[in-house]
């Protein structure tokens, strides 16, 4: 066996483990995105959705060079959702029945394509930071016999093509799981968009972090300071909706069946 192949096996292990962190926050804007489609539709728009963004995937490695330049992309996605999540939880806290029932029909108007369009999107606001911090680790890899593709070493394009389909499965699963977590426990919509705007507050400071933007140091976005900081108060807002929230009458009987 040649060194090198358990060096890379070993790196890979750990992108599948980076992917699953971050799948953990990018699953839940994807479902909070089909949450309003009805049955089968939900789970189709986010296949679609992350078939869409696997495509997206697979070029961007071969423009990675370019993308990393291109702040403006993780702007407009942190943007978007801390809109989606303020919008929602301002309605939801200090809006009148009216503006609520107006917000519900808007959602229920919002139709199968376009909502597969958006969730493509939102891809494409992760996959950049994804993408770059798996090109971070395969660089340092030793070469290998392999011939290049996508203007690198064939076996390091081929760690992150492998990282990056983890990634993605890893998200539809999740999604699927977060979108019956939210039919047994509607209350916590409100603790998933709060968690939607803390995620968009995470780009805003990956852009932010930008050597071209420079409001906030080139490291920061990755320092273990902020890294801690984001999972803590992520796992503070999701912990707290969890208690604060209450099951269906569907998804008692679901648990007292299942318990008996």
């Amino acid at each position: 066996m040649e060194p090198y192949i358990i060096e890379y096996a070993w790196t890979l292990l750990i992108l599948i483990g980076l992917e699953g962190l971050l799948s953990a926050d990018n699953a839940l804007v994807l479902a909070v995105m089909a949450k309003h489609l009805p049955g089968d539709q939900k789970k189709r728009a986010i296949d679609l959705g992350i078939y869409m963004a696997f495509i997206f995937r697979f070029a961007a490695i071969f423009l990675i060079s370019f993308l990393a330049e291109v702040w403006e992309v993780q702007a407009i996605g942190a943007a978007y959702l801390i809109y989606l999540g303020g919008k929602h939880v301002y309605t939801n806290v200090f809006g009148s029945k009216e503006a609520d029932n107006e917000e519900k029909a808007n959602k229920k108007g919002t139709g199968f394509w376009p909502t597969v369009a958006k969730i493509g999107v939102a891809d494409v606001a992760f996959a950049v930071d994804s993408i770059l911090a798996a090109v971070a680790l395969a660089v340092t890899l030793p070469e290998t016999p392999l011939s290049n593709f996508g203007g690198m070493d064939g076996g390091k394009f081929a760690i992150i093509v492998l990282a990056s389909v983890a990634g993605l499965v890893l998200i539809k699963f999740a999604a699927n799981w977060f979108i019956k977590l939210l039919e047994v426990r509607p209350g916590l919509e409100t603790t998933a968009y709060l968690i939607v705007a803390w995620v968009g507050v995470k780009l805003a400071v990956i852009t932010l972090s930008h050597e071209d933007v420079g409001v906030l140091d080139k490291g920061f976005a990755h320092s273990t300071g902020w890294t801690i900081t984001f999972w803590g108060v992520l796992l503070s807002i999701a912990v707290i909706g969890w208690f604060v929230s209450g099951k269906t009458g569907e998804g008692k009987r679901a648990s007292d069946g299942s318990s008996s």
